[in-house]
Formats: structure tokens, C-alpha cells, sequence
């Protein structure tokens, strides 16, 4: 499998011989493929600090997000080649996470989207892995939000401030469902918390893996929403 993907995850609960697993694979493909360097990173749950305070050149070991208010990412936007030089650093980047808001008028969430893919598109040309970002509003934006995004491969989604509340979680559930009927993921990488009431009927659709949002961690846990 290491041959094949760039990214392998192992998860799963407390005692089960993940660690084990990993050592194991790490061996076999150390002997078969020689000359490389393995590096073990120990983590008490702060695993990104943990990896920029042991790597030295660390952002080849990162994805790098957008999952912040839109105007802190706006060069990023209007001159994304002036930045191709440091995005290319990290090991991939999930495209843009322009906001499409459902009060938002619908010319506006059809512009957001198309940032999206095209600074996705012209960061894959230059060579940088893209993880594409997903992002709807409500059943309008179903027409447009899931064009030019791969089938049967890893997105991204954030659920940090989109499903504070019943109708948000309603709008959210109804475009996680709709986007995995059309793109049929096979990973999805979630950027804050998981409720059962949004994810629960989907976790057999695709591999789920959540991270937790930043202004979580710092205040101390993920909250629902």
C-alpha cells in the first residue's frame, strides 16, 4: 500500500497493535526500497507541533488549509503564483475554502467556486498535491458546488461554525449526502467535529478521518459546531 499512496492512516482504538502494524510495514518497506530515512515523531495528541519541533524542514510532512475568515487568504486568491514557491513546500494543500453562505447571492457562490477549483487546478499543474475542498450551501448550489472534482478519491470538508444549530445541520446533512451520491469519496478528511446526528447514516459511504479545529484545541475542546 505504501507503493501506491502517498498518505496511509492507522487508525482504531487503544490496544489493538496499531503501533505494532506500523513498525511492521515500516520494515518491509524500508528493505524493499532501500536507501530512505524513517522518522518517528512521538505525539501526547498536539501531533502538528510535535512534527515542526522534531522535523527540521517539516512542512513536506503537512497539508496546509484555508479553513479561516476569506479575507485572511485573499492574495492566496488574486496572486496565487506569487505564493507557489512556499505552498509547494507542504505535502499538499486543500484548495481554497471559499465561504458559500446560503443567504449569499447565488452569483457569489458560483464565483467562490470556481476560486476554488482554479487555484486548485493551477497549484496541481505546478506539481503540488491538491486535497479538493468541498463546500455547498443550500440545494441551489447543488448544481454547481460538486463540478470539477474527482470520483472515487479524498476531499475535504469543514464542519467548524456550519452546523451550530438544527437548520444548519439539516443544510449540512443534505450536502454531505448529495456530495457523496455524485463523487462516491473514498476518504474524507473532516476539519472539526463529527456529530452523530450529521455523520452518522454516511460512516459506511466512505472512510471518515477528523481533525480537529484549531480554535478548538485552543479552547480546549472540540464543541459541536
Amino acid at each position: 500500500m505504501l507503493n501506491q499512496k502517498d498518505f496511509v492512516a492507522i487508525t482504531g482504538t487503544a490496544g489493538i497493535g496499531k503501533s505494532r502494524l506500523a513498525v511492521a510495514a515500516i520494515e518491509k518497506y524500508s528493505f524493499e526500497n532501500g536507501d530512505i530515512s524513517v522518522l518517528c515523531v512521538k505525539s501526547f495528541g498536539d501531533y502538528i507541533s510535535a512534527i515542526e519541533e522534531t522535523i527540521e524542514d517539516s512542512k513536506k510532512y503537512l497539508a496546509l488549509h484555508f479553513y479561516m475568515y476569506d479575507v485572511t487568504f485573499r492574495q492566496i486568491l488574486t496572486s496565487t503564483r506569487k505564493y507557489l514557491g512556499e505552498l509547494s513546500k507542504f505535502a499538499a494543500v486543500i484548495s481554497p475554502d471559499c465561504s458559500l453562505y446560503r443567504d449569499m447571492p447565488l452569483c457569489l457562490q458560483i464565483t467562490n467556486t470556481y476560486m476554488n477549483r482554479a487555484v486548485g487546478f493551477y497549484l496541481q499543474r505546478r506539481g503540488v498535491y491538491v486535497i479538493p475542498n468541498v463546500r455547498w450551501g443550500d440545494e441551489r448550489s447543488f448544481e454547481f458546488c460538486f463540478q470539477g472534482l474527482p470520483i472515487n478519491d479524498i476531499v475535504c470538508v469543514s464542519t467548524h461554525g456550519c452546523i451550530r444549530g438544527c437548520e444548519n445541520k439539516h443544510y449540512f446533512r443534505l450536502g454531505l449526502r448529495e456530495m457523496l451520491r455524485i463523487l462516491k469519496p473514498q476518504v474524507v478528511l473532516v476539519h472539526g467535529s463529527m456529530p452523530s446526528e450529521v455523520f452518522l447514516d454516511f460512516l459506511s459511504d466512505a472512510k471518515f478521518v477528523r481533525y480537529e479545529s484549531y480554535i478548538s484545541k485552543m479552547k480546549g475542546g472540540e464543541r459541536n459546531g
